[in-house]
């Protein structure tokens, strides 16, 4: 996966005080990484981003929480033609028609598995589909 010069250094300021948090990206990281070679990865500063080269995926710390969310986890969010009808499924939304945004709570390194990456790789999928704007 293609990451910027300052990659290293931008995560390790994203995850600051948040060893829990920094473990399960470099986990999912790796897991993509392996499964989608060609995307790459940019740090900002609310979400760690995939692109193809569009946006297909984030990662990011949880600004807004479930009451029910576990206090250190990553939300990842990605995106698709349809709605994933899954229980660990946190949250869907259509914000246009046939795209659906959804966001995955991931607490423990188990959770990042076969089927999460599946979904993973068609929202890369899709994002390569898409056509542009104009």
């Amino acid at each position: 996966m293609k990451t910027p010069e300052h990659y290293e250094s931008d995560l390790l300021f994203y995850f600051d005080g948040r060893p829990v948090e920094l473990s399960l990206y470099q986990r999912l990281f790796a897991a993509m990484a392996s499964a989608l070679p060609d995307a790459s990865v940019k740090v900002q500063k609310s979400q760690i981003s995939f692109y193809c080269p569009k946006l297909f995926a984030a990662a990011s710390i949880p600004v807004r929480r479930k009451k029910d969310w576990p206090r250190e986890c990553l939300l990842v969010t990605f995106g698709l033609e349809r709605q994933l009808p899954s229980p660990r499924i946190a949250v869907a939304v259509e914000p246009h028609p046939n795209r659906w945004t959804h966001h995955v709570v991931v607490s423990r390194p188990e959770e990042i598995d076969e089927e999460l990456l599946a979904w993973l790789t068609q929202a890369f999928q899709f994002a390569q589909a898409k056509r542009p704007r104009r």
